[in-house]
């Protein structure tokens, strides 16, 4: 493939120097001179382990060359990757000028020719290809996208002195994109790579690039404050960790990994609270721990929010146990969004088939009869009935029957998923889900 990239700094340099190595021919566009003598020299112009081999390789073997012309970089090739920076303003906002200052040049060059697809690999927020960067495009090279040249959305999951490895072993290759043709052309510069290709929606890709490293930030504060505590009681925080990311099943894994109601039960919240007593009393500040439960508590408000914004006062509860196949009331954010709607004069009724087996001989009998009487009366055995009497329908737990039920019974209703039991497309369902 003949492939351009703007910008050659650490992603760009490190991207053009994997590509002419597969064998493709690249152009790397900068405004820095210096930048294009070095690349042209068969130097690179940022340290990195390998890449300046390669970057010698491929000038000597005519497949990687540079230039400060944008028009002649878009004119001779038939694949653009922009991987300019993209630094904080001082507000914490995205600094877009240099991205915009691209699509101005390439914007230009398109408009002389019959077909391109335009590739954004700097990681902006999500939204930002779609209302900014296309406008742009198409304001510059008086043309539309999607009709006379391709956008994709392709973020880069490089880390700075492994990024060879991992350009060419990727866990996997994002690519957004509206026509299939744009990710048809990215997707055939990874020929022979065997990672899997995710090909979703410009907003999807541009968010999964902030996911990601919000949650590389949140591992090392979360180990980092860990070890605090255990250094402060005496315990090998490195032994606790290492042991810690054995668990594949639960710790590195997609477990809890998917949106929705708020957490409760037996364990998590205790074992929080416990965690944060251990930590005052050897006067430790630890502020990502603290701010779990507050965050908890936040979620659960923004539930009890969108349904007092419907105005309705008859409000189906279909889940009343912290999770599904149990009947553990314990801290189950059901009970106390139920209690908060009973206080405020909702008409509640209540389904869930593990507690009412529970209200017969189940190991949490005492605890409802003794704890939440009051709510224990609002519960039903009929879930057709409990559905079609209420307004708004709010699902906590993932249970196939709700899905059915729902289906089957809840034409013209309200429902707020909070579980994604996935009733999309059922006919006459207002469906909406808390986190999607």
């Amino acid at each position: 493939m003949k492939i351009s990239i703007f910008g050659l700094g650490y992603v760009g340099s490190v991207t053009a120097a994997c590509l002419a190595e597969a064998g493709h021919e690249v152009w790397g566009v900068d405004v820095s001179t210096d930048k294009v003598a070095m690349l042209n020299g068969g130097k690179s112009p940022v340290i990195e382990p390998r890449v300046e081999a390669m970057i010698a390789r491929a000038c000597g073997q005519g497949t990687l060359r540079a230039t400060t012309d944008p028009m002649v970089a878009v004119a001779a090739t038939e694949l653009t990757l922009v991987c300019v920076g993209t630094p904080s303003l001082p507000n914490g906002g995205t600094d877009l000028s240099a991205m915009l200052g691209v699509c101005k040049e390439i914007g230009a060059a398109l408009a002389s020719k019959p077909s391109h697809c335009v590739v954004f690999r700097s990681t902006v927020p999500p939204g930002t290809v779609r209302r900014t960067l296309i406008p742009a495009l198409e304001q510059a090279s008086s043309r539309v996208a999607h009709r006379d040249f391709d956008v994709c959305m392709h973020p880069e999951f490089l880390r700075e002195g492994t990024a060879v490895a991992d350009f060419y072993e990727p866990p996997f290759i994002v690519i957004g994109a509206e026509t299939s043709s744009g990710a048809d052309l990215v997707a055939a510069m990874y020929t022979g790579l065997t990672a899997p290709i995710e090909r979703t929606t410009y907003e999807i890709a541009e968010m999964l690039k902030y996911s990601c490293n919000a949650f590389h930030a949140l591992k090392v504060a979360f180990a980092n404050e860990m070890g605090t505590l255990a250094k402060s009681l005496g315990v090998d925080g490195h032994r606790v960790m290492q042991i810690f990311a054995n668990d594949r099943k639960l710790n590195v894994s997609p477990a809890y990994l998917k949106p929705g109601f708020a957490f409760g039960g037996s364990c998590l919240p205790k074992d929080l609270r416990s965690l944060m007593y251990t930590a005052r009393q050897h006067d430790l500040a630890l502020p990502l721990l603290g701010s779990v439960l507050e965050s908890n508590r936040l979620h659960l408000d923004r539930t009890l929010q969108r349904i007092l914004a419907t105005g309705e006062k008859r409000i189906g509860i279909l889940g009343l146990s912290f999770k599904v196949g149990t009947d553990d009331l314990r801290e189950s954010p059901s009970v106390a969004l139920i209690e908060i709607l009973i206080g405020k004069g909702f008409q509640v009724q209540i389904y869930d088939p593990d507690v009412m087996l529970a209200r017969l001989f189940g190991a949490n009998k005492r605890f409802i009869e003794q704890e939440i009487p009051h709510i224990s009366c609002l519960m039903s055995s009929d879930l057709p009935a409990v559905i079609q009497q209420s307004d708004v329908i709010v699902v906590s737990k993932a249970s196939p029957e709700f899905s059915t039920a729902l289906a089957e019974h809840a034409r013209g209703k309200l429902v707020y998923d909070l579980a994604r039991v996935s009733v999309d497309g059922a006919a006459g369902v207002n469906y909406e889900g808390i986190c999607w």
